[in-house]
């Protein structure tokens, strides 16, 4: 038996949506400001026809695509409702996203520095640990680092070994370091900025709290890994990995080994990587609403930049990386054209997801179930109501590893919430992520988890009892800080 994969989950999803849409009577809220005025819910007709709806079902995925939308006078497109609705310019903006990536690693520039990186700091493994974590965490909070941790597998098991420590150590440090990075995303695009689209806010919403959080969840993270390496080099004994056999003679051979140097395209090219994203989160931050608060008009040169634009940034920023990396015209375009492939499908993920959504809204059963969801937010605090989203989405983490495709499926009918509860949107998108991050810490469903493991030869059940206790206070101090915010506003 084998778990299926979230477009199997998708499909199964739609196709439940479709069925409980003859079920669920349809409504809806009068909209102000474009949010749900609370107290307006109403139940309206619906004369979509069996034939109607079972078109909408198979076209839903081309509707999630360009957000076409039924209304009482037929279908509206994109040019309407696609800016709300439609998943093609995130689309667009993950497979640049993509191809940026791509090209940079093509170049070698990545993997050398954070070789030589390694290798420099070989004699003093806590800065080892520190150094490597911290680079990871970075990357996961700005871009999704995860799937690219699996190649640093051979490179970071045998200096650990060679520093007195074990295959828990590396594991450690290569999942917790990219994972707390992803669950404490900042400007992350498939995971805040394509819950940010589902949720109707900019990226930048939020950003202040998801920056503390990624200071000290990274920092109580990488303690942990401390405590645990210290532990097990005082005591070998106490290794819950165990060794292998000729383990030691691998990492003195490693060690001993001196990493290819970094060339002056390739420190040109991680300064360009580095200039990218900060770019983008500086595009992306309403720097008026920080400072002058939230009705204040925007700067001259605030750039107020969305997904169109960003997608742009990345495609700009690939060329220049392929050309300053070396890569030839054949090389580079086919590094483009290989990240888009790449990830195409994180793409139809997001686009299979909006389908859902499209579909609710089709049969004017959206506003419904988020009127049932109404009942249950009325009375409860602002903190109460923060914690709860982040408990109700550990769930559907489980059940839908793809934060790409979580986000665009939960987000429609959570972030209205946000507005009966008297908190923003930016927090519901924050709770989401926290929850998503954490299950996929331990989610046997995800390559990053299980992939890791089986190349680092550490077993599963051993990795829980590693993990398990830093999962406790993980989610002690999301809520922790989830309750804060909500009650501060």
């Amino acid at each position: 038996m084998k778990f299926p994969s979230a477009y199997t989950v998708l499909a199964i999803v739609t196709l439940a949506v479709w069925v409980l849409t003859f079920i669920i009577p349809p409504g809806q809220y009068d909209v102000k400001d474009g949010k749900p005025v609370e107290g307006s819910y109403h139940h309206i007709d619906n004369d979509q026809s069996f034939m109607d709806r079972l078109h909408d079902l198979f076209i839903s995925p081309v509707n999630g695509l360009y957000g076409i939308q039924s209304t009482d006078s037929g279908q509206v497109g994109p040019d309407e409702v696609g800016a709300l609705y439609g998943s093609a310019a995130v689309f667009l903006f993950v497979l640049a996203v993509g191809a940026f990536i791509t090209v940079t690693f093509a170049t070698g520039a990545l993997d050398r520095g954070i070789g030589r990186l390694a290798h420099r700091l070989q004699s003093r493994g806590m800065l080892l640990i520190i150094g490597i974590m911290t680079i990871f965490a970075v990357a996961g909070t700005v871009e999704g680092f995860a799937e690219e941790t699996l190649g640093f597998y051979g490179l970071i098991i045998p200096l650990t070994l060679a520093l007195g420590y074990d295959r828990m150590v590396a594991v450690g440090t290569i999942i917790l370091g990219a994972g707390i990075g992803v669950l404490c995303s900042t400007v992350n695009p498939f995971a805040t900025g394509t819950a940010s689209s589902a949720a109707g806010v900019t990226i930048g919403d939020g950003i202040l709290l998801r920056l503390a959080m990624l200071v000290v969840l990274t920092t109580v993270t990488i303690l942990y890994v401390l405590w645990y390496a210290r532990k097990v080099k005082a005591d070998p004994t106490k290794s819950l990995s165990g060794f292998q056999p000729g383990d030691h003679d691998q990492a003195e051979a490693v060690a001993k080994a001196m990493p290819e140097p970094l060339t002056g395209r390739h420190k040109l090219v991680i300064w360009i990587v580095a200039f990218t994203f900060l770019l983008m989160i500086f595009s992306i931050i309403p720097w008026s609403g920080i400072i002058n608060g939230p009705d204040a008009d925007p700067f001259a040169w605030e750039l107020g930049w969305y997904f169109p634009e960003l997608t742009a940034l990345f495609l700009v920023a690939s060329v220049v990386v392929g050309v300053i990396g070396a890569l030839g015209e054949d090389g580079l375009t086919g590094k483009i054209v290989q990240g888009f492939g790449d990830f195409v499908g994180a793409g139809l993920v997001i686009v299979l997801a909006r389908g859902v959504t499209v579909l609710m809204n089709n049969s004017h059963v959206t506003d419904t179930v988020l009127h049932s969801l109404e009942s249950v937010v009325a009375g409860t605090s602002s903190a109460v109501f923060a914690i709860a989203m982040f408990v109700v989405n550990i769930p559907l983490a489980f059940l839908i590893p793809s934060t790409s495709g979580h986000a665009t499926l939960a987000m429609p009918i959570l972030a209205p919430l946000a507005d009966f509860a008297n908190v923003p949107r930016s927090l519901v998108i924050t709770a989401w992520q926290s929850a998503s991050g954490w299950m996929n810490l331990i989610a046997p469903t995800t390559a990053v988890v299980m992939g890791g493991l089986a190349l680092a030869k550490v077993r599963y059940d051993k990795y829980l009892r590693f993990v398990g206790p830093l999962l406790v206070i993980l989610f002690v101090l999301i809520c922790v800080f989830l309750a804060i915010a909500a009650i501060t506003g």
